[in-house]
């Protein structure tokens, strides 16, 4: 069940989800792969290095009211050992540069 859905969230990316994979794609980043839309337990994250253990998600107008559920998701990962970043969708477009600076910052601690 939630490797169909994962196909079909990969089907449908968000703009957001668009512009950071183009990015991330291929080991685009300092040679670190990325999957998108990756299941982890009952979990389907946005982007996740697994060298890493890094978990990035895009969280849009919609996260606002999902902050308890995205922090259970969260705690969860993190107790697994993943480490777990949090983009607002308009920092994808606004700030993109300093998000990857962000990231990049956070693969080279971890990997």
């Amino acid at each position: 069940m939630l490797s169909s859905t994962a196909r079909r969230l990969r089907s449908n990316p968000t703009e957001a989800e668009k512009r950071l994979w183009a990015r991330l794609r291929h080991k685009r980043l300092d040679d670190f792969r990325f999957r998108r839309q990756a299941p982890i337990g009952p979990y389907i994250v946005d982007f996740f290095c697994p060298s890493a253990k890094l978990v990035v998600e895009l969280d849009g107008g919609q996260h606002g009211e999902r902050s308890q559920r995205d922090a259970a998701h969260t705690r969860w990962l993190e107790k697994r050992g993943y480490r777990v970043i949090r983009f607002w969708n308009t920092e994808v477009f606004e700030n993109f540069e300093g998000g990857l600076a962000r990231l990049w910052a956070e693969l080279a601690a971890r990997g």
